[in-house]
């Protein structure tokens, strides 16, 4: 089996050597990885200027690539340039710190495995719960056994997958994945606002909760948050129409026909300018 091995955290970090040596017993594993971390990119690639990749050796042996661009570009130019032949499976990960719920649609982790999808290649997104003590080793193996089943279980087609490893099911005698949806709660983040030596205002994203926000309506649904909580590996199935199919029909019948002088009567207006004010 072919696999290519990506993340967002950068050639260097410690989840993706974890990840790789893991991988190594299902087959031959090509690292392609960003030259930086990356993370919070989401699906961003790079068009205006070129890619530079570069071999990355260990004691003179060759370990992989790093790209000077995002995990999408690793991805891109990993199966079309890269890899020694067309792979089997992509994997992206292993990621320091959990990609669920919402978070799912800022990650650079989870947006390399959906370009493999893109390719119509088997892809999954794995996350660890983050501990500064990184015991991204243990994580591996279980995530690559999860994968070895997932191969096993999986129908023919391509298949789009979230795995997500709390710290707790690293210390469980049987850790359990549970199969669950995506949480789409809102998450209400707050910024910091700060003041630079020049008396600027600038703002960072602190990561915590805004308590000025209304808090989530409580639901009884299974999902990847909630799996998580209850100390489960959760597993979702992605994928990457974001049509809502069943709003086409509906749509279809709305009058959306444009009166014929609807350009007209915006012809001789003058555009405003734009001023950026401190």
């Amino acid at each position: 089996m072919q696999i290519l091995l990506t993340n967002d955290d950068g050639v260097y970090a410690p989840g993706l050597a974890a990840m790789k040596q893991a991988l190594q017993r299902l087959g031959n594993v090509c690292v392609v990885a960003p030259s930086r971390e990356q993370s919070g990119v989401s699906h961003q690639i790079t068009f205006l200027t070129p890619l530079i990749a570069k071999k990355v050796f260990i004691d003179d042996e060759l370990w992989g690539w790093t790209v000077d661009g995002s995990p999408a570009d690793c991805v891109k130019l990993g199966i079309t340039q890269i890899s020694p032949r067309w792979p089997d499976l992509i994997v992206s990960g292993i990621n320091g710190g959990l990609n669920a719920g919402i978070n799912v649609l800022y990650s650079g982790t989870v947006a390399a495995a959906t370009e493999g999808a893109f390719y119509g290649i088997t892809s999954v997104a794995v996350s660890l719960e983050y501990d500064e003590n990184e015991p991204f080793h243990q994580a591996a193996k279980l995530a690559t056994e999860v994968i070895e089943r997932i191969l096993k279980e999986k129908g023919p087609e391509t298949q789009l997958y979230n795995l997500n490893i709390p710290l707790v099911a690293l210390r469980a005698d049987q850790p359990k994945v549970k199969v669950v949806e995506m949480d789409v709660q809102q998450y209400w983040e707050s910024f910091e606002k700060r003041v630079d030596p020049l008396g600027r205002p600038y703002y960072w994203l602190s990561g915590r909760p805004d308590t000025r926000q209304p808090k989530a309506v409580a639901s009884n649904r299974q999902t990847d948050m909630t799996a998580l909580a209850e100390g489960f590996i959760s597993l979702t199935p992605l994928e990457y129409d974001m049509t809502k199919h069943c709003h086409l029909a509906m749509m279809e019948a709305w009058n959306l026909d444009l009166p014929n002088d609807t350009l007209s009567t915006t012809s001789g207006k003058k555009t405003p300018s734009i001023r950026t004010r401190h």
